[in-house]
């Protein structure tokens, strides 16, 4: 487990451009219950989630479809919530940082990290954005 104090700039990162921090399975459970669309962001602390992952995550929200709920849970940290998210996300294997869509509760639309590590932001930010033309 991380510090939280280690965390808090990495977690801002997202929460101050609208993402929304859940700690435990019943809140992802209940995020993904609702109607509508959801990006869940697998937070991390590893260089590509910084370089990559979040600033991609921020830029995809530059285009005119977006999804209705922006959701992080943070790995080596949040753990009851990271393991809910990550079990909505099956068949993929647990990865950090992901990232996945879901519309209605089913998932979508996948990005793990072999997606996001060694990708410019641009190119995650796009990838996501195609998938919110489609599904949003």
């Amino acid at each position: 487990m991380y510090p939280e104090e280690m965390v808090k700039p990495m977690r801002e990162e997202l929460t101050s451009n609208g993402f929304q921090n859940l700690y435990t399975a019943e809140e992802v459970k209940n995020a993904l219950a609702k109607e509508g669309t959801a990006l869940v962001v697998v937070n991390s602390v590893c260089g590509c989630a910084a370089r990559n992952a979040r600033p991609g995550a921020v830029m995809s929200l530059s285009g005119d479809k977006k999804p209705s709920q922006l959701i992080t849970v943070f790995a080596g940290v949040d753990k009851e919530a990271v393991e809910a998210a990550r079990a909505e996300m099956f068949p993929f294997p647990p990865s950090s940082p992901a990232m996945a869509l879901f519309r209605n509760g089913e998932l979508v639309h996948m990005l793990e990290r072999h997606h996001i590590e060694g990708r410019p932001a641009e190119i995650i930010a796009e990838n996501l954005k195609d998938a919110y033309n489609e599904f949003c």
